[in-house]
């Protein structure tokens, strides 16, 4: 995929575990969803449809009703906060599922954030948010390190979030 309208070069990065483009702050949060297939199948549509965004609180407003390269997205925090996004990845296999989007133009952050559902060989269902960012707009600068600390809060609250949509999910 082309960086040609992204506000980072390194796009795609989220991909590789670990990785942390210099300059930028990690952020890795990995969170039990539970167990069985149908917890794994329930939580890999929540998050491709983008119904766990939704249920976190955020607005999502984009064309697509799932994640697809190429598709753009824009988040909001309570409608006042606008921060337009394109995804680089998508991914759909048997044991794990999610996306990634990447910062555009107007974003508060610049970088890119990964959402990875898995399932690991024991059964149990984990979510992984990843990403590396750092301030784009002057208030996110200002912010500092709650900055940091409100993006480890939203990646913690979509994986409570995202349990509790797989709870009512029945066992085989």
């Amino acid at each position: 995929m082309s960086s040609a309208d992204f506000t980072y070069e390194e796009v795609g990065a989220t991909r590789e575990q670990g990785h942390c483009p210099p300059g930028f702050h990690p952020l890795h949060v990995r969170t039990r969803i539970g167990e069985g297939e149908e917890v794994f199948r329930r939580a890999c549509e929540a998050v491709l449809t983008w119904e766990m965004h939704r249920a976190v609180g955020v607005g999502v407003d984009t064309p697509a009703d799932r994640a697809a390269p190429g598709v753009d997205v824009t988040v909001s925090l309570a409608a006042v906060v606008k921060a337009p996004c394109r995804v680089v990845w998508t991914v759909e296999e048997p044991r794990r599922a999610g996306w990634a989007y990447g910062t555009l133009p107007g974003h508060p952050e610049t970088g890119e954030e990964s959402f990875l559902v898995e399932r690991t060989g024991d059964g149990t269902v984990w979510l992984t948010v990843t990403a590396f960012s750092r301030p784009a707009k002057w208030y996110a600068r200002a912010g500092g390190p709650a900055t940091r600390g409100l993006q480890h809060a939203y990646a913690r609250r979509c994986g409570t979030v995202l349990r509790r949509l797989c709870a009512d999910t029945p066992e085989p």
